[in-house]
């Protein structure tokens, strides 16, 4: 069983190439995959491996950039490794909004913990925002919740400088940071009753029996995985190997889909050109699996 952890901190951090070479190196040594962003302002990532290696990495991280607990973080685990390969990146903020955070200015007055958040949202005051791309969004999202249609995060103060202050304002997201971020922006800006999810949808899903959650489908993750459920269980969800976005069992049955090739969301606007070498790839991860090999396309790539 593979141990999945996912993990932010706002904490100042210099000499970004060194720490990324030294990260990178100990990522591999250790057999750990998936991606870890670091930039001035922090840390950001979701990794995976063996329960030993992931407390050995998570021990690195606190020792080398001086701190005692992540701001927040998640656990789950997999019957196959949800990542190809290890990555470190520096960029200019972990989460891309043209705001530089300083630790300090975390709003932790805002932050509810799932139960406290059932409370909230029930109150048909409360405006509810889906911080995640559209295409998140229809994986699964809360009772009532409006998502802003933001492809890219940098644009998000658009619609955040359009919302009325006098009303109490819920934001969520997968594991927490994009509502960080935002919390500052509408602090900055005067507003008063903000919220947020702690430890975001995963967290809920994870702490909130089925009966009692207020939360519609189930969540994308930027891994193998696809998609989680309550208990942080594997989703029904799939990739779409034409566009990679999401695809549900409902897709599946379209005549627009075709394994590895396209789905309803691709099929009208992929060339056949395109469709001629997806079904060439297609062909080899059979072959590999046939012959008892694997493919780095491969879901359950190992």
């Amino acid at each position: 069983m593979i141990k999945v952890f996912g993990f932010y901190k706002f904490v100042k951090v210099k000499s970004l190439k060194k720490n990324k070479d030294f990260l990178q190196k100990f990522l591999i040594s250790n057999h750990i995959r998936g991606t870890i962003i670091i930039a001035k302002e922090g840390l950001n990532g979701t990794i995976s491996g063996s329960i030993k290696d992931i407390d050995k990495i998570t021990k690195k991280l606190k020792s080398l950039f001086l701190f005692k607990q992540f701001d927040s973080s998640n656990e789950s685990k997999s019957k196959f490794q949800p990542f190809h390969k290890p990555k470190v990146k520096i960029k200019k903020e972990i989460v891309p909004m043209n705001l530089i955070i300083n630790p300090k200015e975390r709003n932790m007055k805002s932050h509810l913990d799932p139960k406290d958040w059932n409370k909230l949202i029930k109150n048909k005051e409360t405006h509810i925002i889906d911080t995640r791309k559209p295409f998140e969004y229809k994986v699964g999202t809360f009772k009532r919740s409006v998502n802003p249609n933001v492809t890219n995060f940098r644009d998000f103060p658009k619609y955040l400088n359009k919302l009325k202050k006098n009303k109490p304002v819920a934001m969520f997201c997968t594991g927490g940071i994009r509502c960080e971020k935002t919390s500052v922006y509408l602090k900055k800006k005067g507003f008063k009753n903000i919220y947020q999810l702690n430890g975001g949808i995963l967290n809920y899903l994870n702490k909130i029996k089925k009966k009692e959650s207020l939360w519609k489908g189930e969540c994308f993750v930027f891994d193998n995985r696809i998609s989680l459920k309550h208990g942080l269980k594997l989703g029904s969800y799939s990739m779409c190997s034409g566009c990679r976005m999401p695809i549900s069992s409902k897709d599946k049955r379209s005549n627009k889909y075709e394994e590895g090739v396209s789905c309803p969301n691709c099929h009208n606007s992929l060339t056949e050109n395109q469709k001629s070498r997806f079904r060439m790839r297609q062909s080899q991860i059979y072959k590999a699996k046939q012959s008892g090999k694997k493919h780095i396309f491969q879901k359950e790539f190992k």
